[in-house]
């Protein structure tokens, strides 16, 4: 308002901006009770910027604001708390300001007493340079230098651990090699299976002679394969053989027969032969 009067026509104006800015506890309740009354009876119960004041005061400002602030000191509701140190710095000013406290001692005390442990504790401990226990101003800067560096190292710590830690991947699965791959096993059965009994032996002759069941065994009363007459085998046919017009089964019979037939010529010869004396 100071630097734009001109933007203010009348001391309404000006409450009516004020009251603007009360939008929190006690202010906001205050400002709502207003206008409240001025709905009732058609009336804003403050007309002059003077009376604004003077209310204001009445419900904001303590009766004994010295004695307050030194109950305030006295506490611990003035501790640093989740703030950084510089806006701590700003509200113990203002409080020991208002409590009157004016001694170099006290003010480091009450000011050590607010800061966070591991501050205060560095500050004490500092094997060089440490302020003295009647240096406030000396307190604050130390208190401020510390705060900064810890805020600074906080941050780098924070940055490095995302930097380090990379997202989990999956390894890749490698291919089993072959021969790691078997089958399950198989049970055995608990009762082995009986072997079959064997065969009968061939009439005619021993289980292993083969020769003898050929010798028992006669040519086929078939015709001739070639030209389909009875009279006379396919050795024998005049006309020439075509395979190419016989059908699977007759293949299969002119092979059965070829080979019987050169089986039994083997025997015969087998047969002719002279016996040799080796007496």
């Amino acid at each position: 308002m100071r630097l734009a009067p001109d933007q203010f026509t009348c001391d309404k104006e000006k409450i009516f901006w004020t009251l603007a800015f009360f939008k929190d506890r006690r202010a906001a309740k205050w400002s709502e009770n207003l206008f409240h009354q001025e709905a009732d009876t058609s009336i804003f119960p403050i007309q002059s910027w003077v009376d604004f004041k003077q209310q204001f005061r009445s419900q904001f400002f303590p009766v004994n604001a010295e004695a307050d602030t030194i109950n305030t000191l006295e506490g611990s509701s003035y501790y640093q708390g989740n703030q950084t140190v510089d806006d701590y710095l700003d509200s113990f000013l203002i409080l020991a300001s208002d409590a009157g406290y004016m001694d170099p001692w006290t003010l480091v005390v009450k000011f050590r007493y607010g800061l966070k442990l591991n501050v205060q504790s560095e500050i004490a401990t500092m094997p060089f340079g440490r302020p003295a226990d009647t240096d406030p101003e000396a307190w604050y800067t130390a208190a401020q230098r510390i705060d900064q560096a810890q805020l600074t190292n906080e941050a780098f710590q924070s940055t490095l651990r995302l930097t380090t830690v990379t997202p989990a991947h999956s390894a890749p699965t490698r291919p089993t090699p072959f021969s790691v791959l078997r089958s399950p096993p198989v049970a055995l059965p608990s009762v082995l299976p009986r072997p079959p009994p064997p065969l009968p032996a061939p009439s005619g002759g021993i289980p292993m002679d083969i020769d003898a069941v050929w010798k028992t065994r006669s040519l086929p009363p078939r015709g001739c394969y070639r030209c389909g007459e009875a009279n006379h085998l396919v050795k024998d046919c005049s006309h020439r053989l075509d395979v190419q017009r016989l059908t699977v089964e007759q293949r299969e019979e002119l092979i059965e027969d070829l080979m019987a037939l050169k089986d039994a010529v083997e025997e015969e010869k087998v047969c002719s032969a002279p016996e040799e004396d080796f007496a």
